[in-house]
């Protein structure tokens, strides 16, 4: 991610033309990047003693990066970027979970949960974009009435006039999100695969205990140092 961060400021803020960077390639990297982070975000979930208190932390960084860039760098705004998202989605799930277990309902079958949220997270994929379908398969266009709102942009469905450099509504990241959480599931009490997750290389951990911190301070430093350079 810092990588794609630090070539993303070399061509926007340099000025600096790298063309596969612009094309599919750097498309295809950072939905990579994207994917991975959302997907093992929401396998991690149960990882965290205080999943309300991670919740609320991630959201109040992501709307603190909405602040800073709307007001130091309005042209490079951030709306509803990934931490928000995660924030939400972390919260979303402890509500969920919550209210699972006080009306004692039984587990959820793990494997039909991954193929259902997996299912439709492709389905949805373009749905910020006004169809149903996934990468430019637009399976079916959706009516123009659902995005006449700004209030709606949060779920996926922005209104006129919507932009923001980095977008991630809930719709159809939660889907990816979810689908990571009941590979868990599926995963997570079996102890082969859960002692080959335990923490082994120590820089590695110390950026995963840390990583919302480095996520925060990354991209400022970089911005920087390119634009003293």
């Amino acid at each position: 991610m810092a990588g794609y961060h630090a070539l993303y400021d070399v061509v926007f803020i340099k000025g600096m033309p790298i063309s596969w960077y612009t094309g599919p390639l750097g498309y295809i990297w950072q939905q990579g990047i994207c994917w991975g982070f959302i997907f093992l975000s929401g396998f991690c979930f149960r990882f965290s003693r205080h999943p309300l208190r991670h919740g609320l932390t991630v959201l109040g960084a992501g709307i603190l990066v909405s602040l800073v860039t709307t007001l130091a760098m309005p042209s490079e705004r951030i709306l509803y970027g990934v931490l928000f998202l995660l924030g939400m989605v972390g919260l979303i799930q402890c509500g969920v979970w919550w209210l699972w277990n006080k009306l004692k309902l039984p587990p959820y079958p793990a494997w039909l949960g991954l193929a259902i949220f997996i299912s439709l997270f492709f389905l949805t994929r373009g749905v910020p974009y006004g169809y149903l379908g996934f990468e430019g398969i637009r399976l079916l266009e959706l009516p123009s009435w659902l995005y006449q709102s700004q209030w709606l942009a949060p779920a996926g469905l922005p209104g006129p006039g919507f932009w923001s450099s980095d977008y991630f509504p809930l719709i159809p990241w939660l889907f990816l999100y979810l689908s990571g959480y009941f590979l868990w599931r599926l995963v997570g009490h079996n102890p082969r695969i859960m002692e080959k997750l335990k923490p082994g290389f120590r820089p590695l951990a110390f950026l995963g205990r840390h990583s919302l911190l480095i996520y925060l301070a990354h991209q400022p430093v970089l911005m920087l140092v390119f634009m003293l350079v």
